[in-house]
């Protein structure tokens, strides 16, 4: 039971935000962004995940860096990527790509078999590539819009679409069959901070470069998921942020894991 509740729970907090972006025509403004009819909600919650971030997350996982060897976390990395190769899988499956799913059938294999259960990388060293996809990207490629931009509390940007996708991801992957919750909790805290720590000279550069970080991200975050389905995301005429001279390229990742 108390196994039950605890993979329970994170679906549910999802699913009352998403609750919550379904309601936009009554956060919306009279000058709201077309892709972000939840701005107001959005910022709000978009602070929240800044101020956790700037207490907890962002000390822990600078000190994660520096106390952890390189070694050690290139390890960990594989560890977390191999579990996400196995999501790849049945989303490339679900998309109908036989060449990317054979791929990434290989290097679940390879890389669990002959990489001590993914620890070491074998399948990048064979010349296997890595076809990254979630449940939100297939429904994407089926067709669905992505809907109103959506902020999650701590995983920060998201939309409807993708959130929804996010939920059967949670559902489905390979940290939900371990039945020993302290343990689960553990890897899924490790994670958390192991992807934290990759971001930290990201954040730096957000913190420099953009002066609205909330419109920067989530055009960032919009661009890029367009881009992955195939589709494109018009930025809007008035820009919510500023650079220098040029626009940044689509894809910068947000501090906030995702």
């Amino acid at each position: 039971m108390t196994t039950r509740i605890a993979m329970k729970q994170p679906s549910c907090w999802a699913a009352a935000v998403l609750a919550l972006a379904l309601l936009q025509g009554c956060a919306s403004g009279p000058n709201a962004n077309p892709a972000d009819p939840l701005e107001p909600f959005n910022r709000t919650m978009y602070s929240f995940n800044e101020g956790v971030d700037r207490a907890v997350l962002k000390p822990v996982a600078t000190a994660y860096k520096e106390v952890t060897p390189a070694l050690v976390r290139t390890g960990v990395g594989n560890f977390f990527g191999n579990i996400s190769d196995v999501l790849s899988l049945f989303n490339n499956v679900l998309q109908f790509q036989p060449e990317e799913a054979m791929d990434s059938f290989f290097r679940v294999t390879t890389n669990t078999l002959w990489g001590l259960g993914g620890i070491f990388d074998v399948a990048s060293d064979m010349g296997i590539p890595k076809h990254s996809q979630d449940f939100g990207l297939t429904l994407g490629r089926w067709g669905f819009s992505s809907g109103p931009y959506v902020v999650l509390p701590l995983l920060g940007p998201s939309s409807v679409r993708d959130s929804v996708g996010l939920l059967v991801d949670a559902e489905t992957s390979a940290l939900n069959a371990v039945d020993n919750v302290p343990v689960r909790n553990s890897l899924v805290g490790l994670r958390v901070v192991h992807i934290r720590a990759n971001l930290l000279q990201v954040g730096d550069v957000l913190d420099e470069a953009a002066l609205d970080k909330y419109s920067f991200i989530r055009d960032s975050y919009l661009q890029r998921r367009s881009s992955r389905i195939g589709r494109e995301y018009l930025v809007p005429t008035e820009e919510r942020y500023d650079l220098p001279e040029a626009a940044p390229e689509a894809g910068a990742p947000a501090p906030a894991v995702k």
